[in-house]
């Protein structure tokens, strides 16, 4: 028993004791009311604010810079070259409209002819003057509205169904003073049969698809706000 209290011990217990007392000393006691450690790698605004209040946001778009220029031309002139089919006059107007109006694009215009055709063609079957009103130039829609009229008053309906758009593609594209104006020919496929008040139909063909081509010419001020291009012409070719 008296082994355990030799000299080596009793030194081994002394530096225990003196190393626990300078611990204590360094780091103090924990009572539960100590403040979370800080993360040093975080910024003293974020620090600041609780986690719970901060919402990641998206960073802002970065400027146009020239890469993304040339790449935007290089873009616009093989849309131009596909669009104009070697015709050099119509490649000159769509390069003046896109010069004009930096969201032009020849490929962008003809997606939004497509939907603008059946769009049109659809709601002057229906009758629907509202639409119309929406889409075209007010002597384009004058016209619309007095063929409706007409067939109104006749006593007819029509059966109408849009099939597909086979072929599109723009004919003409001029920049007239503060008026861009695109020309665009359309073959379209549609089902359509005009009835009688009594149900009879007196034209079209309730069974049959029919192709009929037509041309038309939009219209906008390319300094205007409104991106909304205006059918102001109308020609059916067949």
């Amino acid at each position: 028993m008296d082994d355990f209290f030799d000299l080596p011990t009793l030194i081994v217990i002394g530096l225990a004791i003196v190393i626990l007392f300078r611990l204590r000393s360094v780091l103090g006691t924990r009572t539960g009311n100590e403040r979370p450690p800080i993360d040093r790698s975080k910024p003293a605004a974020d620090l600041a604010k609780p986690d719970d209040t901060v919402i990641p946001m998206r960073s802002r778009p970065a400027e146009p810079t020239p890469v993304d220029d040339d790449r935007r031309a290089r873009k616009l002139a093989a849309e131009i070259e596909q669009f104009s089919h070697g015709d050099t006059g119509l490649a000159d107007g769509l390069k003046a409209l896109a010069d004009a109006d930096v969201g032009f694009s020849p490929k962008s215009f003809l997606e939004g002819a497509k939907g603008a055709y059946e769009m049109i063609v659809t709601a002057f079957a229906q009758g629907d003057r509202a639409t119309l009103k929406n889409l075209l130039e007010k002597d384009v829609y004058d016209g619309f509205v007095s063929a409706i009229s007409a067939r109104e008053a006749a006593g007819q309906k029509v059966d109408f169904t849009f099939v597909g758009l086979p072929k599109i593609e723009i004919s003409e594209a001029e920049l007239d003073k503060r008026q861009a104006q695109v020309t665009v020919r359309f073959t379209a496929e549609i089902v359509s049969a005009t009835r009688d008040k009594d149900g009879t139909i007196v034209e079209g063909n309730a069974d049959q698809v029919q192709t009929i081509a037509d041309e038309w010419t939009f219209a906008r001020n390319p300094k205007s706000r409104d991106p909304n291009w205006k059918l102001v012409a109308t020609n059916q070719i067949a």
